[in-house]
């Protein structure tokens, strides 16, 4: 089983008193430029990015915008977006920008599930600081959406090698997006598209409209098509996953990426298993609203089966045909055990599931106060569920109170992927960088690529020559 690179890019909403959605762009901006520490890397390397690349093999002549967000632009003076973005790269390889309006943290990049998750939960925990620091009256919620119709993102990327087709990865990878929502779903009130419902699993579900393509902002798909590699595009494709929750649980943070994983080890052995979903939109949106619990999905020529059989399937085909390491093992253990769960024992359902501990503590408060679903009071609750300020958000209260499980996660490092690189480049060569990307660091007028597929040895810590330094990351990229 190869190691596969991955890492989560986490879209937050922000609320600043006194201002409205026409501002929001003006405001997280400012909240990202407000972060100016010494130890920051200030600007991005753009050069080897093009959104509009497609893996069906040809590229797009524009990004679709949505027209909520494009009323806003009306008589404003267009900055570039370079300087929108407002780019940081941070002492520990993460990247802290604009996008969109959203204050957006992209972690540094692992090998471990476990490691992604605890990196994920310190960017929500860093930009809470940002918040704190910035001077503004602001608060920071990590969720997907703002009951108004906007969404913005949780986007997770895996390193794919080339050789896979879209039709390849597509088949492998998409069942599970469907059905992985059911464990790791952040959880909902109420629906924007298609009529309301009480409580739905996918803060996401009710803004995709088609199966595949390249769009993020408007036409939103399930699987994203994007080809822009942040590697070496003869060798790797990234894999950009947009229809996942934001997570407040870092074991449901650790379960999503896993499945993931999971699919594309099987999609490496051959094995993946092959399910015909006949309408991907409308399965993922009848998933998300099922409170039956019996997911039912419709296959091609009339067959149909559950999401039960489709989880089976992918780790029947793990057991039976990959040498499962820990993470593999623990996303299978943890994902069966769940699902009994689910239908079983929902105290300890609802203890390790995001979607879970939100319905419980909100069904909870709707059943003392005698108040229907469509009560205002409970979007306001579900909204503050995701406040990260520890002090006031419910998910941190809930966890206080013991009625969230905490997950046993490593402690806090720099990656040993190419993250290492790009931290030590920020944290002791700085003066001499001109330029910092996924892809690689430029020093002056010589770029040095960052290999993605190796783990960076601890001995590149001790260099304290940036000479020494760049040859010792070409010659590791030079390894087989």
């Amino acid at each position: 089983m190869r190691p596969i690179l991955a890492g989560i890019d986490c879209e937050y909403g922000i609320l600043v008193e006194g201002r409205g959605a026409e501002d929001q762009v003006e405001d997280s901006q400012a909240l990202v430029e407000s972060y100016s520490d010494e130890g920051c890397f200030i600007g991005w390397d753009y050069r080897f990015e093009n959104p509009r690349n497609d893996l069906r093999g040809f590229q797009l002549s524009k990004l679709e915008v949505d027209p909520n967000d494009a009323q806003f632009d009306v008589g404003r003076r267009q900055q570039s977006s370079i300087v929108l973005r407002a780019d940081r790269v941070l002492p520990n390889g993460a990247r802290f920008y604009n996008d969109h309006g959203h204050p957006e943290y992209a972690t540094p990049e692992s090998f471990s599930i476990f490691e992604l998750a605890a990196l994920d939960a310190e960017g929500q925990r860093f930009v809470h600081r940002v918040g704190q620091r910035s001077g503004m009256d602001v608060k920071l919620y990590k969720n997907n959406t703002d009951y108004h119709g906007a969404s913005y993102g949780t986007h997770e990327s895996y390193l794919v090698p080339r050789r896979y087709d879209f039709e390849a990865i597509y088949r492998a990878v998409t069942p599970m997006l469907i059905v992985r929502q059911i464990l790791t779903g952040a959880g909902k009130v109420g629906g924007e598209e298609g009529g309301w419902c009480d409580f739905q699993l996918s803060q996401r579900a009710d803004f995709f409209v088609e199966p595949a393509n390249a769009e993020t902002l408007w036409r939103r798909p399930i699987f994203n098509t994007r080809d822009e590699p942040h590697a070496d595009p003869a060798q790797w494709v990234r894999l950009h996953i947009i229809s996942g929750d934001a997570n407040m649980n870092p074991a449901s943070t650790a379960l999503k990426v896993g499945l993931v994983k999971l699919a594309l080890w099987l999609l490496d052995a051959g094995t993946a298993p092959t399910w015909p979903i006949e309408r991907p939109v409308r399965t993922f949106q009848a998933v998300s609203r099922d409170r039956t619990y019996e997911y039912r999905i419709e296959l091609d020529k009339g067959n149909w089966t559950n999401a039960y059989e489709i989880f089976e399937s992918y780790f029947a085909a793990a057991e039976q045909t990959l040498a499962l390491n820990e993470e593999a093992r623990w996303t299978i253990d943890t994902s069966r055990r769940l699902l009994v769960a689910l239908r079983e024992d929902w105290e300890t359902f609802r203890r390790e599931a995001d979607w879970a501990a939100k319905f419980h503590f909100l069904n909870q408060i709707r059943e003392e106060e005698g108040l229907s679903w469509r009560a205002p009071i409970l979007q306001a609750y579900d909204l503050e569920y995701t406040n990260i300020d520890p002090n006031d958000g419910l998910f941190d209260a809930l966890r206080d109170m013991d009625e969230i499980a905490k997950p046993d996660f490593p402690d806090l490092q720099t990656p040993n992927s190419r993250a290492l690189a790009r931290s030590l480049a920020i944290t002791k060569f700085k003066p001499h960088l001109s330029n910092v990307g996924w892809r690689g660091l430029q020093f002056g007028e010589e770029f040095v690529e960052l290999r993605p597929d190796l783990a960076y040895p601890d001995s590149i810590r001790r260099l304290d020559d940036v000479e020494t330094f760049i040859q010792s990351l070409k010659d590791i990229h030079a390894s087989i």
